[in-house]
């Protein structure tokens, strides 16, 4: 199933990429957990609604997206929970209006297929590959290794900017290991390109929904329409019993492979502030240094679009 934009509503692989004055940009990892959206681009619901909407693929992950934020190239960003609050309390101008996925996000820990790396005490001291720093794979390998007793302090950070920059890196001896999310990985592990040592999964939702201040200051109610579809969409998928065949397909994964994420993956279809969640990711981040204190009491992340 290929992605058929509508006359309004368009998916694009590039952020910069300029589609109408008042369309709203939104953007989020090119996944499984991000078919919601394109199924409600593809049926016509935004156009339907009145709704000009381009959405962007950001293979660069979290960190890509919160600097689109911060750059104004990006109104809405689908991004990692961790990641999302980390960028905001480092003072970026937008807030959390809805969790996406409420389930947590397992992340598979990788090295080359060829590594001399067999078992997952052996990546203490390694060379980590990141697509970003301050990216999921940035702060999710500090989380582990925090959660290892290892020493956090002088980590060894490879810059990659994505997948594809991590499948060189580790093909290359420049890194040692990746952290990303194992479903999307298990096609390189399963043709034997990486290999999984472990896995991690995160205390809090995998995903939640940022967007910047001035455009919730102007568009507010825009941005609960666009919700209110994502929603539905999101509750149609998971109802649809035919979902797991979909998902395969369209991103060539293994039919096993998908009914195992899906039977565990929860996409959230209401606006509940999820306070608990951000509270542990403050507090992690605080304790792993990637925070100040004042920075973690500095100001409200949650925008509650339902008054």
């Amino acid at each position: 199933m290929s992605i058929l934009p509508s006359s309004n509503s368009q998916t694009t692989n590039d952020l910069s990429t300029d589609f109408a004055s008042n369309a709203l940009v939104v953007a989020g990892v090119p996944e499984h957990f991000n078919l919601p959206w394109h199924l409600a681009i593809e049926s016509g619901k935004f156009d339907r609604a009145g709704i000009r909407l381009k959405y962007c693929d950001a293979p660069g992950g979290t960190g890509e997206m919160t600097n689109g934020l911060l750059q104004k190239t990006l109104d809405v960003a689908i991004v990692l929970a961790e990641g999302g609050v980390a960028s905001l309390l480092q003072g970026n101008p937008s807030r959390i209006v809805k969790t996406y996925v409420e389930s947590p996000l397992i992340w598979g820990i990788h090295v080359a297929a060829d590594s001399k790396i067999q078992k997952i005490e052996q990546i203490k001291n390694g060379r980590y590959a990141i697509s970003r720093f301050g990216s999921g794979s940035h702060l999710m390998s500090i989380v582990d290794a925090s959660e290892r007793g290892w020493p956090t302090n002088k980590m060894n950070f490879h810059e990659v900017q994505n997948l594809d920059g991590a499948r060189e890196a580790l093909a290359n001896g420049d890194a040692d290991t990746f952290f990303w999310e194992r479903f999307t990985t298990a096609p390189l592990v399963r043709s034997g390109e990486f290999r999984c040592v472990g896995v991690r999964q995160t205390l809090w939702p995998a995903f939640v929904i940022c967007v910047r201040d001035e455009v919730l200051a102007e568009r507010a109610d825009d941005i609960k329409t666009v919700l209110e579809i994502v929603n539905d969409s999101c509750q149609e998928l998971m109802d649809n019993a035919e979902a797991c065949e979909i998902i395969a397909q369209r991103y060539r994964l293994s039919l096993m492979e998908v009914e195992d994420w899906f039977a565990m993956t929860k996409w959230s279809t209401d606006f509940n502030n999820p306070v608990e969640a951000i509270d542990t990711i403050r507090a992690c981040l605080l304790k792993l240094n990637l925070i100040t204190e004042s920075q973690s009491r500095s100001r409200t992340l949650w925008h509650d679009l339902t008054h």
